[in-house]
């Protein structure tokens, strides 16, 4: 196990090292000279000259990129062309708030994902089996700014039962920073109606995020329980009389949800990148619209940051899943050790 985990960190690095050259490369290739990009066309010479030398643009290539790189190792962006403060401050400020957003339509994910794959997977080609068939399509039809938008217009103005906009509602504070995520800070520091506020903030927003993936992931999990009802070590434990709940906790559902989990891994890591749009509708001071924004502004510093964080998450989630599926499945870390 420890070999293969480590196999797998090396490979991560390798990935996110070739990442970097890619952002950078990008970066550097970007039409339009970055110092006037950056100061704009009234800018002064002698201005635009020093931030070339900040940005190390003077230097070859090679050089620039052991630079940047020494730099970014060390916590250091530069500063963002758009808000004049350095881009791991802003990192700091906005990521917390979309990697709460991800979490819990990660939650979402996982309940809905086995319980809806079960649930069609237990009355394969039945009505119930139907009913879930025709949600999936759904759910995958729609786009998640489209559900966002629906479910604002629903619940904003038809029923105003929810709140839409923001992280808290008017008037309430933030609870002491500790974590980033308003729902745990506020439960640290015994602030529960913060935390439920949060909690009540969140459910629009992870929900329009987490259905499309959601109802995906439910097929895939449906399509494995099926597949492996009847491969003969099931049909031999039918054959013995066992109840079919056993069957299914036991035997059954290891073994389907490798597949499944590989997927949830993935949409999950995604949810990172798409979830610019959800945050845009609904107002949420996230690390997706600020790298959005970004690219529309050609703010290489914090696009840099955007990109590679979001690669850095893409490993440890799949770094998690490999480890998870391992686990179920020891074939799976046998092979990858060879």
């Amino acid at each position: 196990m420890l070999k293969y985990i480590i196999k797998r960190l090396l490979l991560g690095v390798l990935v996110l090292f070739g990442t970097s050259i890619l952002i950078f490369a990008i970066a550097r290739v970007v039409p339009g000279d970055v110092a006037t990009i950056a100061l704009g066309s009234r800018a002064t010479d002698s201005a635009k000259e020093a931030l070339r030398e900040e940005l190390y643009l003077n230097d070859a290539l090679p050089v620039q990129y052991v630079k940047w790189l020494r730099d970014v190792l060390h916590g250091n962006f530069g500063n963002s062309f758009i808000t004049k403060r350095p881009v791991s401050d802003d990192v700091r400020q906005f990521l917390p708030a979309t990697a709460e957003l991800a979490l819990v339509s990660g939650i979402f994910m996982i309940i809905g994902t086995f319980g809806l794959g079960l649930l069609a997977g237990r009355y394969k080609n039945t009505w119930v089996d139907g009913v879930i068939r025709v949600l999936s399509y759904v759910g995958i039809a729609l786009p998640a700014f489209v559900v966002g938008t629906f479910l604002l217009l629903l619940f904003g103005y038809a029923l105003p039962i929810l709140p839409v906009l923001g992280r808290l509602s008017t008037g309430v504070t933030a609870p002491p920073d500790i974590t980033g995520l308003y729902i745990i800070d506020g439960i640290i520091t015994g602030n529960f109606s913060v935390a439920w506020d949060a909690f009540l903030h969140l459910l629009l927003p992870a929900f329009a995020l987490a259905l499309g993936p959601l109802v995906q992931d439910a097929r895939v999990l449906r399509s494995s329980l099926v597949d492996n009802s009847h491969k003969e070590y099931m049909l031999v434990s039918t054959g013995y009389g066992l109840p079919g709940s056993l069957l299914t906790r036991k035997y059954l559902l290891k073994p389907s949800a490798t597949s499944a989990i590989t997927v949830m891994g993935m949409d999950f890591a995604s949810l990172l990148g798409q979830a610019f749009l959800v945050e845009k509708i609904f107002n949420w001071p996230g690390i997706s619209r600020y790298g959005i924004n970004a690219m529309l502004n050609k703010d290489l510093n914090a696009i840099c940051a955007v990109v590679l964080i979001i690669g850095l998450l893409f490993f440890i989630v799949n770094l998690a899943v490999d480890l998870i599926i391992s686990a179920l499945d020891p074939r799976m870390r046998i092979g990858g050790s060879k």
